[in-house]
C-alpha cells in the first residue's frame, strides 16, 4: 500500500509507516529490510524521500545501517527509564525482570590528575579511586562503566570488597547523603575500549552519560562515565509547561 498524501511533508508520513509497519511485525527485530528501491515503489515516493526518512529512523535507533550488506530492524531497547529520575542502574534491569550483576574490572587507588582536582576540588595530595566495571542483565554485558569518587568518601576497606552499590558505600558512614545528578549524554558509534566489552557489532551505537552526582551540600562525590548500549537503553524526560 503506498503513502497515501496529506498536509505532512511525505518523508514524515514513510516515518509513520515504517513504524508501523515494524510496531505490526511486517518487518521483525533484526530483520533485513527490502531494498530502496523495492521500499520506495511500495511506499509510492521517491527514493530522496526515503533515504531521508530511514536516515532520521537510524538516528532514532529504530533501524540499523550495516555499509555493504544492508538495513536491518533494530531491537528494541529492554530498559527505558526517566533522566528526571535518579535511577540506578539496577533498578532500570529490575524493572525488566531481569537480574541485575557486575563484572569488576578493575579498582585502582591513585593521586588525583589535574582533571580530578578541578573536578572534585581536592588538592593534588588527595587520592583518587577508579571503579572499572560491567553491568550485565541476566549475564550479558549491557554496560560499561567507569566510576571516579575521592578515597575519603569511601570506607577505608572499599578496594578489598566487591561492592556492587557504589551510592551505599559512599552513604554508608552517614555523613553523606546523595541528592542529585547533573547528566550530559552524548550518542556516540564504535568505542575502542566499551563497544568490544559489552559484545557489540561495529554498528552497534552506544549512549555515553556522564554523571556528576552531588550530596545535600552541593558537593561533587561522585562522577560517573557510562557507556549504554543503545539497542538495549533509551532514556527520556518529562518537561512540563512553566
Amino acid at each position: 500500500m503506498t503513502i497515501k498524501s496529506d498536509h505532512r511533508a511525505l518523508y514524515l508520513q514513510v516515518i509513520d509507516r515504517m513504524k508501523q509497519d515494524i510496531a505490526a511485525g511486517v518487518y521483525k527485530e533484526k530483520e533485513k529490510l527490502p531494498s530502496e528501491f523495492e521500499l520506495s515503489k511500495t511506499l509510492g515516493v521517491s527514493r530522496a524521500t526515503l533515504r531521508e526518512a530511514l536516515r532520521l529512523l537510524e538516528e532514532d535507533n529504530i533501524i540499523v545501517r550495516r555499509h555493504g550488506v544492508g538495513t536491518f530492524v533494530n531491537s528494541k531497547p529492554l530498559f527505558s527509564s526517566g533522566i528526571e529520575q535518579l535511577t540506578s542502574v539496577s533498578d532500570m534491569i529490575r524493572q525488566a525482570g531481569m537480574e541485575p550483576g557486575a563484572i569488576y574490572l578493575s579498582t585502582s587507588e591513585g593521586l588525583s590528575s589535574e582533571e580530578d582536582i578541578k573536578r572534585f576540588h581536592c588538592t593534588g595530595d588527595d587520592t583518587i579511586i577508579t571503579i572499572e566495571r560491567v553491568r550485565t542483565a541476566n549475564s550479558d554485558p549491557v554496560v560499561y562503566c567507569v566510576d571516579k569518587v575521592p578515597s575519603a568518601y569511601l570506607p577505608t576497606d572499599f578496594l578489598k570488597r566487591k561492592e556492587s552499590s557504589i551510592f551505599k558505600a559512599i552513604e554508608e558512614s552517614g555523613d553523606i547523603h546523595i541528592s542529585y545528578a547533573v547528566t550530559f549524554i552524548d550518542p556516540t558509534g564504535y568505542h575502542d575500549d566499551a563497544s568490544p566489552i559489552l559484545e557489540c557489532e561495529p554498528e552497534t551505537a552506544l549512549l555515553v552519560l556522564k554523571q556528576l552526582h552531588y550530596d545535600e551540600d552541593d558537593r561533587l562525590v561522585l562522577y560517573s562515565k557510562n557507556y549504554f548500549r543503545a539497542d538495549k537503553f533509551s532514556f527520556h524526560v518529562v518537561r512540563k509547561r512553566m
